[in-house]
């Protein structure tokens, strides 16, 4: 199912009055009394230009708009004021946010700024943004981030972030937020932090406004907060920020029989209150999702969608694997899941990818970095019994609940077979990844890929469906709070056991939360996994799980990853 630009653009508020034209009614302003409940935002920098957002909450019932002031300084006590602007509006129909891009006001490539929002006698928090280096770049630096499930945990992860002492940039790869309701059955709500943290509103979100108040939520955070306030943010939805599972035409959990409507007005409303409520850069879909960033010579950053505008849907195993004689079909299910026509970017997405790697790599930049959602790596299933040994498989067995100790049979079955363990991931996808990696090879790219989803760590080396040319290395950045394999199996060698059941998996943990730190430099990059060591109360500490580094090789692609 496609969506009708024009349709999607209006449900969006992008068009017209709503994407600063003017207005043909009268304004009617609100003057009562405002806060700044959901911090400020900064997001999609360039080199004279940045995007910045808050939202006013008016303090009293009203359908009115709100004058809004902004002043960027110099300084964080704005004694030196850059630039201001007069009379900008939270709109009451996008939810009292206001989104202002700084383009042809002044600012500098490679310059730190402050800024705050004013409105109706109230000032905002003051945030941090920078704009990108132009040309010679030392280095660059990123905080790369996904996957924080409100109910199951503080979000710690966010607030090491914003107590850097340097970040370019933060990096957002998806699951921003989840669609879940609180219910004691739902997604998380068996965490011990649950009743303090219980989303808003406590049911299934599904409307416009049910995705509003789950952002709004969120960005009540103080370590959310603060994480946008300390850095510019790049940002991509995955599936959660719609419905779990989503593809261009539906979502494991969308179901109209159950009261939810259809998927194109569902997608509609998320993508709207996404755009509200998020400091991105508002244009005509799908290229508001594609877009790179230069960080000078060192980096360029190219933001891919493979959720919403092309991805068909994921095959399964129950569905999609016949059992003949007792024994899984893998021949039958192989050329269902090879199948060309499988996408996760499109063609046009494809091309755009392509011309923009070409350009990087003419232009002599050191590293290509792909920001994307899902793990790309091959990764078969993990075969645990061969890891831990028969008494110590055997003792685990006994120790499950049915459910468990079923998924972990099943793993340990599916290891025979070369076939992927996470469908939902470029695994599921194989000639769409190829594609993707022809674009790197034909360029003599230099990629470096980001992977959010997964709720584990990972380095990974990438490969070639040949097998002979290592084409990229992946780093996997955990989640900020959602539960991951090794929540569900504590102390269980799940990384082990993926690391010797696959040649391109070089490290990877199931149960750590934090990010990834990044730093990109002329000849080398380093990824650090920045580990929390706790997300059940907000007293944490924060240190390098591992550090991996990765070298350019002389004819394109990658030389092997190294433990720092």
């Amino acid at each position: 199912m496609t969506i009708d630009r024009r349709r999607l653009l209006g449900l969006l508020g992008v068009s017209g009055a709503a994407a600063g034209e003017a207005a043909a009614q009268p304004i009617s302003y609100f003057k009562g009394p405002v806060a700044f409940e959901h911090g400020v935002a900064s997001g999609d920098p360039g080199l004279t230009y940045v995007i910045l957002w808050t939202r006013v909450t008016p303090k009293e019932t009203t359908t009115g708009d709100i004058d809004v002031d902004l002043e960027v300084a110099a300084d964080p006590d704005f004694k030196t004021l850059v630039t201001a602007s007069r009379g900008l509006r939270a709109r009451a129909s996008r939810d009292w946010t206001v989104k202002h891009d700084l383009d042809g006001q002044g600012l500098k490539p490679g310059t730190e700024y402050w800024y705050r929002f004013m409105a109706n006698g109230v000032t905002s928090p003051v945030g941090r943004t920078k704009t990108l280096v132009k040309g010679a770049a030392k280095d660059a630096v990123l905080a790369v981030v996904s996957c924080s499930l409100y109910p199951n945990g503080y979000f710690n992860a966010y607030d090491a972030i914003a107590k850097l002492p340097r970040v370019d940039a933060v990096v957002h790869l998806g699951d921003y937020i989840y669609e879940y309701g609180g219910a004691p059955q739902d997604y998380g709500m068996n965490s011990p932090v649950a009743k303090s943290r219980a989303p808003q509103p406590p049911h299934e979100i599904v409307t416009l406004d049910d995705y509003r108040r789950r952002h709004a939520q969120y960005k009540t955070d103080p370590a959310l907060q603060a994480a946008h306030a300390r850095a510019p943010w790049i940002v991509v939805w995955d599936d959660h920020e719609t419905a779990n599972d989503s593809w261009v035409g539906g979502a494991e959990n969308h179901n109209p029989d159950k009261g939810e409507g259809d998927w194109t007005a569902r997608k509609a409303a998320a993508l709207k209150a996404y755009y509200e409520w998020m400091p991105i850069r508002e244009a005509a879909l799908p290229e508001a999702a594609w877009r790179s960033f230069q960080f000078g010579d060192v980096a360029s950053l190219l933001m891919v969608e493979t959720r919403l505008t092309a991805r068909t849907p994921e095959l399964s195993y129950d569905r999609d694997m016949p059992i003949v004689d007792g024994k899984p079909d893998v021949a039958a299910f192989a050329a269902k899941w090879k199948d060309p026509s499988r996408r996760m970017l499109g063609e046009g997405q494809e091309q755009w990818l392509a011309s923009q790697v070409g350009a990087s790599v003419k232009a002599n930049t050191a590293w290509q970095v792909l920001g994307n959602q899902v793990v790309m790596a091959r990764v078969a299933s993990a075969n645990l019994k061969a890891t831990m040994g028969e008494a110590a498989y055997g003792a685990l067995q006994a120790k499950l609940p049915d459910y468990a100790r079923k998924r972990v049979d099943q793993s340990v079955a599916m290891s025979a077979f070369d076939v992927p363990s996470n469908l939902d991931a470029w695994d599921g996808y194989p000639a769409d990844r190829q594609r993707v990696y022809d674009i790197f090879t034909a360029a003599k790219a230099r990629p470096i890929v980001l992977a959010g989803d997964s709720h584990m760590f990972w380095a990974n080396e990438l490969w070639n469906d040949a097998g002979q040319k290592r084409v990229a290395v992946e780093f996997g950045t955990t989640s900020v709070t959602s539960p991951g394999y090794g929540d569900y199996l504590p102390g269980v060698p799940i990384g082990e056991a993926f690391v010797q059941r696959n040649k391109e998996v070089k490290y990877a943990h199931p149960s750590a939360k934090g990010f990834v730190l990044l730093t990109l430099e002329h000849g080398k990059a380093t990824s650090e996994l920045m580990a929390v060591s706790t997300i059940m109360e907000p007293t944490y500490k924060v240190a390098p799980l591992k550090r991996f580094v990765v070298t350019p090789a002389a004819d394109g692609g990658v030389e092997p990853l190294r433990e720092a």
